[in-house]
């Protein structure tokens, strides 16, 4: 089971101190987006299909996390992490506008994150959620760009808990069909890395279906 085969980290999965964890790393991981901070929520949630197996199986399972917790904790902790970004850029100044009008990438998702949120469509933020670095940029544009907190938290939210609710049932459901060892974790973390890539080509994508239109 997940919870012997880590070792150390199974300790951790086992005790309260993984919601804290967990929640550290996913409102850290905008600022350092290498954290694993999807690696800890599967890890968790592959721990208590393990535990709900064993407890199905008659045995007397380790404690493991509760999963509405678990994703409570994730969905709330990206939305707070999102805010920070989003405060810091909007306090950024002119240094930051120069610094964004330099970069290509932040100038074309300024333009697009902007009409989104003016129209009312941020599935945007939702989709950049699941990105690599996606986040970031996404909170970091809101911010400089002086979007409304109104038009930008409720997205954010909306982001948060879509991705919290996907990586957890990930870890839970892989746990469940393969048991709670290193190979229901590893297929759960390549259909997570695979929802990050399949976003990034969309986000990529969009600029040239507008200009094409």
């Amino acid at each position: 089971m997940v919870l012997d085969s880590l070792g150390s980290i199974g300790s951790l999965v086992s005790s309260p101190w993984i919601y804290v964890l967990v929640a550290v790393s996913v409102l850290l991981d905008i600022f350092l987006p290498v954290l694993p901070s999807g690696v800890l929520v599967i890890t968790a949630a592959t721990a208590a299909a393990a535990g709900t197996g064993a407890a199905a199986a008659g045995r007397v399972p380790q404690d493991v996390p509760d999963i509405l917790v678990l994703t409570l904790c994730a969905a709330t902790a990206s939305v707070l992490g999102d805010l920070a970004v989003y405060r810091l850029a909007w306090r950024g100044g002119p240094r930051l506008d120069r610094a964004i009008a330099r970069s290509r990438r932040l100038t074309t998702a300024q333009e697009r994150l902007g009409g989104a949120l003016a129209r009312g469509g941020g599935a945007l933020v939702v989709l950049a959620r699941f990105a690599p670095a996606g986040r970031s940029v996404v909170s970091l544009v809101a911010g400089s760009a002086h979007r409304r907190v109104r038009e930008f938290l409720p997205w954010s939210a909306l982001a948060g808990l879509a991705w919290a609710v996907y990586s957890v049932a990930l870890g839970y459901f892989g746990g469940q069909w393969l048991g709670g060892t290193w190979l229901g974790a590893a297929v759960s973390l390549v259909a997570l890395f695979g929802a990050g890539a399949g976003a990034a080509y969309l986000m990529r994508r969009q600029p040239r279906a507008t200009e094409a239109s």
